[in-house]
């Protein structure tokens, strides 16, 4: 898709910018791409020194002093080493936005070659950039602006090189819009809006960064002399204008600006024509916008006329009977089916003569397919843990946009359903890969068929998710994982496991073998710590995956739970000999006092004795021998 010419109707040296308004919506980004400081521009809009791209470096245009203000004067480019694709990841809560870019060139490298690429937003394909640009365009740059959703609590807005050529941008601008603007209720999120032109009739451009005239959008509008036909500029367009109030106006949902209103072009009585540049593949919405600036009329039916749409009559408009007089009235029509790349609008008088505030045009661009948001949740937490250089491109959603390859290394396809797409393969097989591991997150990537990882140098343990029943080829020889191998691998559909060359150890469950008996493929050479396969030596009996198996757990346990038995038996019967012992030798005092009398007496009656056996044993007379 090619939308260059597009671009080609912005070659006015704008200047991005926002109006000090306070904006119904809270949510705005205002970056310069490559600037190093902040910066405030005459309206008092702060541009945020540059972030949340994902590679690329900095330059600063060749002639800085061509250009008005500091975000026009540098730029982030993207040369081949970082990537194919590079994006610029801005976290927002989910909602509608405007996004506003301004591209330049200005031989900022000195190569006088003026780069082919594309860009897209939240994976949808929008903007076409080929070389040769148009020689104003390549020095002065251009502005280009859309509406797009955000679902997923971030924009991404990304570049993809063509050929070496590296993508440039100058600034990017991202503001917070009513969800229900522009039709959305009818349109629905599954389009997003491209400007192919936002004219204001009968004044010269304004809005945002052009002067202090307000847009709580942010939306830039440009004159509209520049799309009149050859019949309007023969018809002698008349611009009319008024300082009085418009009503109607800044309202939800599109909160249009009051100075749309104050000014128009019309004729006497002869036809408006204007002609817009558009790509023939794509439908397009058109935005009228009338106010009866003519206090002499004052009723109905004295100014009418039609709207012809390429040709085809799609309207009668009577401003007055719709609104009455210094009102704003707004009126849209989609045109399908385009046949040319030339979309014509015609303001044909009927009665008095036709009059037009303004008219905008947006491209109807279908929003591609996205990822699964839990595989693009698990394809960030492998691209960390995995550790995937810049040069790889791993940026933005991993499929989309479907016209552009998906990340190096990885492939996708359709979900069931057809309305989103999947991760199929990841083939990171000799990249290089240092320091990293696979993250659990990669249970969520339920569709994924073959992982391989061979020849780097990653490690950990093998997560134990890792067996998902979708997976049929798994290779991760020749890294260094470590650990045992998670029983989840044992009961998938695999047929192809490499896991040879790793640090891998313990107990190989036995159904990974069945993979070789029913035709497929294992090898689990080169990890010393494996065993209990046909070709692995034995397991130690109480020794299993680095560490006690099962039975050996439940061994020491039984042997635990017998001595705890024992001691406490022991423990038992020594507190009750002890409580005994207590009861025998704890007498009372009074029987305490009478043992204590006994033992006197008994030990002098030993005394005597033995004195008497000590005279007897001498010949002396004994006191109880008679006489």
């Amino acid at each position: 898709m090619s939308l260059l010419l597009f671009l080609q109707l912005l070659l006015f040296p704008l200047l991005c910018s926002t109006t000090t308004t306070p904006n119904p919506f809270d949510v705005s980004y205002y970056i310069d791409c490559g600037g190093t400081t902040d910066t405030t521009d005459p309206f008092n809009t702060t541009w945020l020194s540059d972030r949340n791209y994902t590679g690329g470096s900095a330059a600063i245009v060749s002639e800085p002093l061509h250009f008005l203000h500091s975000q026009e004067k540098t730029l982030r480019f993207f040369p081949l080493s970082f990537g194919k694709k590079n994006c610029y990841t801005v976290p927002l809560p989910n909602g509608r936005y405007y996004f506003r870019t301004f591209t330049v060139y200005d031989n900022y490298d000195g190569k006088s070659h003026s780069p082919s690429f594309d860009a897209s937003v939240e994976g949808t394909l929008v903007y076409s950039w080929r070389s040769p640009w148009a020689e104003s365009l390549a020095r002065d740059g251009a502005y280009s602006d859309l509406f797009a959703y955000v679902t997923d609590g971030q924009a991404d807005f990304c570049f993809y090189s063509i050929a070496t050529d590296p993508p440039v941008i100058g600034s990017l601008q991202i503001n917070q819009i009513d969800p229900n603007s522009y039709n959305a209720a009818s349109i629905g999120q599954s389009f997003i809006l491209v400007n192919y032109g936002r004219l204001t009739c009968g004044s010269p451009q304004w809005g945002p960064g052009f002067t202090n005239d307000t847009d709580y959008f942010g939306r830039s509008w440009q004159s509209d002399y520049s799309f009149q036909s050859h019949i309007s500029s023969s018809s002698a367009l008349r611009k009319i204008g008024t300082n009085n109030a418009i009503s109607g106006t800044n309202t939800a949902p599109n909160y249009f600006p009051a100075k749309l209103y104050q000014t128009a072009v019309t004729t006497d009585g002869r036809v408006i024509e204007y002609e817009l540049k558009v790509d023939a593949k794509l439908d397009y919405l058109l935005w009228f916008h009338f106010a009866e600036l003519d206090s002499s009329v004052n009723k109905e039916g004295q100014r009418v006329f039609d709207v012809l749409v390429n040709g085809n009559n799609v309207n009668r408009i009577d401003i007055y009977k719709e609104v009455g007089g210094f009102a704003a009235y707004t009126w849209n029509y989609t045109v399908k089916n385009l046949s040319s790349t030339v979309l014509t609008v015609r303001l044909v008088p009927v009665v008095g003569s036709p009059v037009i505030s303004g008219l905008e045009n947006y491209a109807l661009v279908p929003a591609d397919l996205s990822t699964v948001p839990d595989q693009v949740v698990a394809m960030r937490a492998l691209k960390e843990s995995l550790r995937v250089p810049d040069r790889m491109g791993w940026n933005g959603d991993p499929c989309a946009p479907t016209s552009w390859d998906a990340w190096e290394g990885v492939t996708c396809h359709l979900n069931k359903d057809g309305k989103s797409l999947v991760i199929s393969q990841i083939d990171l097989g000799t990249q290089g890969l240092k320091g990293g591991y696979i993250s659990d997150q990669i249970s969520l990537l339920s569709n994924l068929v073959s992982l391989n990882l061979t020849t780097n140098s990653l490690g950990g343990t093998l997560p134990s998710g890792l067996g998902q029943k979708s997976l049929i080829r798994l290779d991760l020889s020749y890294n260094q994982f470590t650990g045992s191998i998670p029983d989840s691998l044992a009961s998938s559909n695999l047929q192809l496991v490499v896991l040879n060359d790793n640090l891998l150890e313990g107990r190989v469950p036995e159904e990974l073998f069945s993979i070789g008996v029913h035709g497929g493929a294992i090898d689990l050479s080169g990890n010393k710590g494996l065993c209990g396969g046909p070709t692995l030596p034995d397991c130690p009996l109480f020794w299993e995956n680095g560490s006690l198996s099962t039975k050996g757990k439940i061994a020491i346990g039984l042997s635990s739970l017998v001595f705890f038995c024992v001691l406490l038996l022991v423990i038992y019967m020594f507190c009750i000999r002890r409580g005994r012992n207590d009861y025998d030798f704890g007498l009372p005092q009074d029987l305490m006092s009478l043992a204590a009398k006994r033992n006197k007496y008994q030990r002098q009656k030993s005394l005597m004795l033995l004195e008497m056996e000590s005279q007897h044993a001498k010949g002396l007379p004994s006191p109880f021998t008679p006489y």
